[in-house]
């Protein structure tokens, strides 16, 4: 699949890989910062952004689309950041080629099922935002106001909701908005998106040693718990886990200085 990417500086590569329901877009700040020194690559995954949308959305074929844009761009080797489930592409895709990987940057994801957590489950989180996105009528909503007024109905959190509205845009055909994240792709495998790339799935692989490895995390974030880093260390026994103070799962966003600092090093 030919993905869309924007590219910054020029140097050695480092590939970006957002997260679920995010996009290029929301890397371009860091991807500035970065090209001061690199070659900055910031994709969009399949059914997100402006890649095109297929019904298929699991690690394997974000895997296979990622070594697809190497080859496409020539790219040899890289390091390769990802956050969330970009994290998770980006640990699939380094375990399988390791070769191409310099270092390997996982932002505020772990290598865990996360059906796992039972009632605090990010899997009930997220269907309940798709089933709000799916639900919406877009053809009743006169403006983005309307759209923010009818997520926040329905999701209990305005940090999230303002997330989503970066993927409303009015089509050019109908002149109504729309999501440009494939919803229904993205809701049909949430099983995969919230369980893949687990520690079952390292067990043939184990440990790994062929390259740096740093795990960043927001402290007011649950996605890498302190019972998880034995998890990490089991697969990458030399990994670096650094946290980042005041900061939830969007932690390059709520804290950029600290953020770049913390990947600035670990580069260096």
């Amino acid at each position: 699949m030919k993905l869309f990417f924007r590219e910054e500086g020029e140097g050695f590569p480092i590939v970006i890989v957002h997260g679920l329901y995010g996009s290029s877009d929301n890397w371009l700040t860091v991807g500035k910062k970065l090209s001061a020194q690199f070659k900055v690559y910031m994709i969009d995954q399949r059914n997100h952004g402006r890649s095109p949308n297929s019904d298929e959305h699991s690690y394997e074929a974000l895997k296979n689309d990622l070594a697809e844009f190497f080859d496409e761009h020539k790219i040899e080797k890289a390091i390769v950041m990802g956050h969330s489930m970009g994290g998770k592409t980006a640990m699939c895709f380094a375990a399988d080629y390791p070769e191409r990987i310099e270092k390997l940057i996982v932002v505020d994801i772990a290598p865990k099922n996360y059906f796992l957590l039972n009632d605090e489950s990010q899997y009930f989180l997220h269907k309940n935002i798709l089933q709000a996105m799916l639900e919406i009528d877009f053809g009743r909503m006169e403006s983005r106001k309307e759209v923010e007024n009818y997520l926040l109905q329905k999701i209990d959190s305005a940090q999230i909701v303002q997330f989503l509205l970066k993927n409303v845009h009015r089509s050019k055909e109908t002149h109504h908005f729309e999501w440009r994240l494939n919803v229904k792709a993205v809701h049909d495998n949430l099983d995969e998106i919230i369980s893949g790339v687990n520690e079952r799935w390292f067990d043939d692989r184990l440990p790994i040693f062929n390259y740096q490895v740093l795990f960043i995390k927001g402290a007011k974030s649950n996605y890498i718990l302190p019972e998880d880093e034995k998890i990490i260390k089991r697969i990458y026994p030399e990994a670096i886990i650094t946290e980042i103070p005041n900061a939830g799962h969007w932690l390059h966003a709520e804290q950029p200085e600290l953020f770049m600092e913390a990947v600035q090093k670990f580069i260096k």
